[in-house]
């Protein structure tokens, strides 16, 4: 971080004599710095006030909870290379949800500003991305909050908090920094905030919701603080570093807006990243108090992956408590329970309405099928602007009365929020941006069954840089409509988006045309459809259309689509279409990779067997990467084929290390033909050695193994005798020292004891055994107390 010496020298100059340090006489400076703490005591004072607490419950019934009471610390890491994503969210929570510790650099939130030690450049300009819901507000917030209490930070003199949000407000107006300063936080007059005696901090919370046009390549440079420009004026010349050069600059962004920002006005990427498995579990034991019905719950997430992992997002986890909490209680019972993204989010929508019900509010006239269907209006239409934020006139657009928006954010809070700015004007949210593409496809679906009606043929009010490829589904309108016309429309639409923001709402409407879905919706629905065959027909469409792309996310999430259609032969065709070289022209990488293996987890079918030969075409250099983003597979499978894969000690590092977070599903594992080497056998003997390991049977022909490795293996038999049966060491070079070895963990009275059937199957040939270690092999197999059935 910059001195303060640097902070004085780096140019907080004006043009404006007036603003510019005071010039004083021996003594003067005594003066000013004894005015200095006051007025900054006074602003920390009232930001301490408007952060120290979280505002929970509706917005008539505002409850404050303290900040740093039900804080906890998140985990924020500096990210690869500064890297911005274009794939969708929920597939980077996906991503995130089975990276390792050991590939991020952690970084708590109060040092987000201090250069690691292998960095030797001040750290100006910092960048944090995070998920919608991941906590990022909340991390700002708790920043700001220590920092007043002269807890952090104490180099900085002043933050100035500018939400985006906020700032759209002011999004045609003409005045000066200064004056927006002042604007925003009155106190600040007195201040020379310019003068270089004061370390200021920026804090432009949620670049995704900016509707400011930030245009970096202006040739309008920006320096004094007290000349008048445009809004988008002057917040690019403050982040590039002509207004304010020494100034501190932090932005939070959703991922997919994060590219707003030039590299070269970023020094540092940082990613707020979510709950692990422990965090999960930690949250539903606070959250569920009877112990029984938390144990139901976190079982029934467990099982369905999907689910589980949607989970490392906090709001998610409340999302999925407030569903099965009331589904899996005694009194609530009845009825399936959700084991897909569409039915948690759709019984949470009717759950959210029948507590609405149970509510005495004035406009009872108002009914629940007409209040989600402008909801979802307005969320489908701000989805394909790509807003999430809405202002008075984006209400109005949807036949919403602002005069009502406070009732339905009422009556919906868990849905639909009003929330009161800083400056002045109110600004409107979902809760989530999951909710808002549920409600958007749940509007799309409700538009077509009752009124038969295509939803992206209504958007022709937006202008022409909203509509996307609208144009071309304008060209395919017909007069009546098939369901399966519908799917095939935002199959397309999505295929063309560039950032994936209608994936996910392409994944929860064709989940919305299923059976159990329908039942549950029947209340806002004036008629029924039978989609099974129009489902078939839509299976086709897609399947179709993974043979024909040649982009990576889009591949991966029609797969998604498919299970969302409950698909089940996903996984084969997954296998097949990697292996026929679909993606021939496009190389997956970590990520997309991470995302065939979620597809392959959320595929509903049990995993026997997994062979990395189906993942993987002639290039075998990929084998490493592609078999680290897969290991989530292999540990949910029964058998893992992996021979013929140049596999080498590093891969069994990797692989052991999975295994043995999860070793009670493997059964048989095939690593023959293989340069593992005795340290990739001793990597592996560590999974043998575990108590859950239940391992039957282990190949491990022509793996250049030694005497050596045999006594890793051996001491992780002597561990865990219990369950391998078939062991596969033909083709090594083991000798009579390693047969020896073998022969006294077979006749250890122990691994007897406690397994007496034991070793079954044993083959040692071709490891130039000597005659001691053919007497010995031949004394097992003859010993009638042990049952070796073949010894080669």
């Amino acid at each position: 971080m910059s001195s303060d010496a640097d902070q004085v020298e780096g140019g907080f100059s004006s043009n404006s004599e007036h603003i510019r340090p005071h010039q004083t006489e021996a003594g003067g400076d005594d003066v000013k710095s004894q005015k200095k703490p006051n007025m900054t005591e006074v602003y920390k004072s009232n930001l301490r006030k408007k952060f120290e607490c979280l505002c929970e419950g509706t917005s008539h019934e505002r409850i404050p909870t303290l900040l740093n009471e039900i804080y906890t610390e998140l985990y924020i890491t500096e990210s690869e290379s500064g890297e911005i994503s274009n794939e969708h969210e929920v597939r980077q929570i996906e991503r995130q949800s089975r990276r390792t510790a050991t590939e991020d650099t952690p970084i708590k939130c109060n040092d987000i500003f201090k250069a690691l030690p292998a960095q030797d450049k001040p750290i100006r300009r910092v960048l944090t991305k995070g998920v919608a819901g991941i906590g990022k507000t909340v991390s700002v917030q708790k920043f700001i909050l220590d920092w007043a209490e002269g807890k952090e930070n104490q180099d900085v003199h002043l933050i100035f908090p500018l939400p985006f949000r906020e700032i759209n407000l002011m999004k045609n107006q003409t005045l000066s920094l200064l004056h927006l300063l002042h604007l925003f936080f009155p106190e600040t007059k007195e201040m020379e905030i310019s003068s270089g005696e004061y370390k200021v901090l920026f804090i432009f919370d949620g670049l995704d919701e900016c509707r400011v046009s930030l245009d970096f390549h202006s040739s309008v440079r920006l320096c004094d603080v007290i000349e008048s420009a445009s809004v988008d004026v002057i917040l690019t010349n403050l982040m590039a570093g002509n207004l304010l050069p020494s100034a501190l600059i932090w932005i939070t962004s959703r991922p997919a807006a994060a590219d707003l920002i030039p590299s070269e006005c970023v020094d540092r990427v940082t990613e707020v990243r979510g709950f692990t498995d422990k965090q999960k579990e930690e949250y539903f034991s606070k959250r569920i108090s009877d112990e029984s019905l938390n144990h139901r719950i976190i079982s029934h997430l467990k099982s369905s992956r999907s689910l589980y992992i949607m989970c490392h997002i906090p709001v998610f986890c409340w999302i999925s408590a407030t569903v099965l909490e009331r589904m899996l209680s005694e009194a609530e019972s009845e009825g399936e329970i959700p084991k897909s993204l569409t039915q948690m989010y759709t019984h949470f929508l009717i759950i959210q309405t029948h507590i609405k019900l149970q509510k005495d509010y004035e406009k009872k006239e108002q009914n629940d099928e007409d209040m989600i269907f402008k909801l979802g209006k307005l969320a489908f239409e701000q989805l394909v602007k790509g807003n999430v934020i809405f202002y008075d006139e984006d209400l109005r657009e949807c036949g919403i009365d602002v005069a009502e928006a406070s009732v339905y954010s009422g009556l919906c809070t868990q849905i639909f929020r009003e929330e009161f700015g800083w400056y002045q004007g109110k600004v409107y949210c979902f809760l989530h941006l999951t909710i808002q593409e549920h409600l958007a496809a749940l509007y799309a679906h409700i538009s077509f069954i009752n009124n038969n009606t295509d939803v992206f043929n209504t958007t022709t009010q937006l202008t022409q840089g909203e509509k996307l490829s609208v144009s071309v589904m304008l060209q395919r309108a017909k007069d009546k409509l098939s369901i399966c016309d519908l799917h095939q429309r935002a199959v397309d639409e999505a295929l063309q988006s560039k950032n994936g923001h209608l994936d996910l709402f392409l994944r929860f409407l064709l989940g919305l045309s299923l059976e159990s879905n329908q039942n549950v919706l029947q209340g806002f629905m004036t008629q029924t459809v039978r989609s099974s065959h129009s489902n078939e027909k839509t299976v086709e469409y897609i399947k179709k259309n993974i043979k024909s792309t040649r982009s990576p996310e889009k591949f991966i999430n029609l797969f998604h689509c498919l299970n969302e259609l409950g698909y089940r032969s996903i996984v084969k065709e997954i296998q097949h279409h990697l292996k026929s070289g679909a993606l021939s022209e496009v190389k997956l990488s970590s990520s997309q990779w991470s995302a065939v293996a979620f597809v392959l987890l959320t595929s509903q079918q049990e995993l026997h067997e997994f062979k990395l030969k189906e993942f993987v075409q002639q290039n075998k250099a990929e084998n490493l990467k592609v078999l680290k983003k897969l290991l989530p597979v292999i540990c949910e499978s029964r058998s893992v084929q992996l021979s013929y894969c140049k596999i080498t000690d590093e891969g069994c590092a990797a692989l052991s290390s999975a295994l043995r977070s999860n070793p009670s599903h493997l059964r048989d594992l095939n690593l023959s033909e293989n340069k593992l080497g005795d340290s990739g056998l001793k990597q592996i003997s560590t999974v043998l050695e575990n108590p859950h390991c239940k391992l039957e049977k282990l190949g491990l022909w022509m793996c250049n193994i030694t005497a050596e490795g045999c006594v890793a293996l051996t001491s992780a038999l002597r561990s865990n005798p219990s369950h391998l049966r078939d062991l596969d060491l033909s083709g090594n070079d083991v000798g009579d020292s390693g047969v020896k070895l073998i022969a006294t963990v077979l006749k250890n009275p122990l691994s007897l004891k406690s397994n007496p059937s034991h070793l079954t199957h044993l083959n040692l040939s071709g490891n130039n055994i000597g005659d001691s270690g053919l007497k010995l092999l031949s004394d097992l197999k003859d010993d009638p107390h042990y049952k070796l059935e073949t010894v080669w």
